[in-house]
C-alpha cells in the first residue's frame, strides 16, 4: 500500500510539473536569458552596434497572457530589468523587454511625475491617445550607446495596459517628460527606435 501511495505521489508531482511547464508561453531560450532568482542582477543589453541584436530590436514584441505574469520567470524578468535600467554604470529612465533579449510586451518607466519617482512596470501597454500638441526633446537609448537626438513627441498621452494582478485593462493619462519615456519605450515593443524619427 505504501509503495502505491509513493508511486501515486510521484505521478501527481510529474503531472504538476508538466502542467506547470505548459501554463505559460515562455520559450526555453527566453527562460535561459531571464535566469533564476539566484541569478538576479543586470541583464546584457541588446545593442544596435551588433547586427543580430539590431535585427532582434526590430521585431514586433508578443503580448503576455495572464498565465505568464503569474510565473516566477516573469517576476525574475521584472527584477532583472529593473536592476539593468538602474545600473549605476549605465542608468536609464526606462527599459523595454526587447532591450534585454525578450521580445515581449513589458516596459519599465520611471514615473518622474509621481512622488519618489518610482519605476513602474506595464504589461501589454499601448497608447490609445496622442495629443496634437508636441514638443521637441533630447533622447538617448540604452541600446544605442554614445548617441543622443532631438525628437518630437506628444505632450500628453493615454496609456492602456494590463494590471499585473487582475489582468484587467487600466488606463493612465501621462504628460510632459514621463509621456516621452512611455512613447520611447512602447516604440521598442513595435520595433521602432528613436533614431527612426531623426532627419
Amino acid at each position: 500500500m505504501r509503495i502505491v501511495q509513493l508511486l501515486f505521489g510521484v505521478w501527481v508531482g510529474i503531472c504538476f510539473l508538466a502542467c506547470g511547464e505548459k501554463s505559460d508561453s515562455f520559450t526555453r531560450e527566453e527562460r535561459e536569458r531571464i535566469g533564476h532568482l539566484e541569478e538576479e542582477g543586470i541583464m546584457p543589453l541588446f545593442l544596435v552596434t551588433n547586427r543580430v541584436d539590431s535585427l532582434f530590436l526590430r521585431l514586433q514584441a508578443k503580448e503576455f497572457g495572464k498565465e505568464d505574469v503569474e510565473t516566477e520567470t516573469f517576476r525574475v524578468l521584472r527584477s532583472r530589468m529593473l536592476a539593468t535600467v538602474r545600473d549605476s554604470l549605465n542608468e536609464g529612465v526606462g527599459i523595454a523587454a526587447p532591450q534585454v533579449g525578450i521580445s515581449r510586451q513589458l516596459v519599465a518607466v520611471q514615473r518622474l511625475d509621481k512622488t519618489g519617482e518610482p519605476f513602474e512596470f506595464y504589461v501589454n501597454p499601448e497608447i490609445v491617445y496622442f495629443s496634437q500638441d508636441t514638443v521637441l526633446g533630447q533622447e538617448g537609448c540604452l541600446s544605442i550607446p554614445g548617441r543622443m537626438g532631438s525628437v518630437y513627441r506628444s505632450k500628453e498621452i493615454v496609456v492602456r495596459y494590463r494590471d499585473e494582478l487582475s489582468f484587467e485593462w487600466r488606463q493612465d493619462t501621462v504628460r510632459e517628460f514621463t509621456a516621452r519615456i512611455f512613447q520611447h519605450e512602447i516604440d521598442h515593443l513595435n520595433g521602432i527606435l528613436y533614431t527612426d524619427y531623426l532627419p
